[in-house]
């Protein structure tokens, strides 16, 4: 069950979220105070935080920046103001989204779910690191890691790159690694993916990879990572 953190100093409020989300399976933590919800944000798991923007002592704004500091929780604004310079200013100091009140069910139950699929998809590709030897492959920031070097990869740089490390004992032949990296693109020509392989070899040159080493082609075949 994914926990939604509601803070906001109507405790009237409060009530009605914690009703609208608990049928779909979401649990409540329910805070009036924002310096109090940032040591509850300290100290149990939280996958989303509803924050009202007009609180007393520290109002929604500052208590967005505070939690900003140290995490990317996704953050949905809560205000009653529906000025847009208020949206421009909650997207601004790092909110996911903003919902104006008075809100319907539907809405805010849709807008709750849509950044918590977007939280658990990220947090899931996080995770989804392939390693191979010294190498590590960051499927979240699309880079490439070999010791203490990094360097960015391109859309189809990435999806080459992800192939051929992810079967290391498999060498892949044009028309496969043409499919992998541009998927529906079949008017793409084969030699596009030389193109692609010699465009990779450079950049990872210039980064003082040890590109001749891994990175080989099978000639009359394709290319694989050795």
């Amino acid at each position: 069950m994914q926990t939604v953190l509601l803070i906001d100093d109507e405790q009237r409020m409060l009530d009605l979220v914690e009703l609208f989300l608990i049928p779909h399976g979401i649990a409540c933590l329910k805070e009036t105070s924002g310096e109090n919800a940032l040591e509850i944000l300290k100290e149990k798991e939280v996958d989303l935080v509803l924050l009202d923007v007009m609180m007393p002592y520290m109002d929604g704004w500052q208590v967005c920046q505070k939690i900003r500091e140290y995490s990317n929780i996704p953050i949905i604004m809560l205000t009653a103001r529906a000025d847009k310079l208020d949206l421009v200013k909650g997207l601004e100091l790092g909110a996911d989204d903003y919902i104006a009140k008075p809100f319907d069910e539907r809405e805010l139950v849709a807008r709750v779910n849509v950044q918590l699929r977007r939280a658990s998809e990220n947090n899931k590709s996080k995770k989804a690191v392939i390693c191979f030897k010294k190498f590590m492959l960051d499927t979240e920031m699309y880079a490439l890691h070999y010791e203490h070097l990094t360097i960015q990869l391109t859309y189809k740089e990435f999806y080459i790159v992800k192939a051929l490390i992810s079967r290391p004992s498999k060498t892949f032949t044009r028309e496969e690694l043409l499919s992998v990296a541009w998927e529906y693109e079949t008017e793409i020509d084969i030699r596009t993916v030389d193109s692609h392989i010699r465009n990779l070899r450079d950049k990872l040159k210039k980064a003082n990879f040890p590109t001749d080493t891994f990175l080989k082609t099978v000639w009359g075949i394709g290319y694989k990572w050795h």
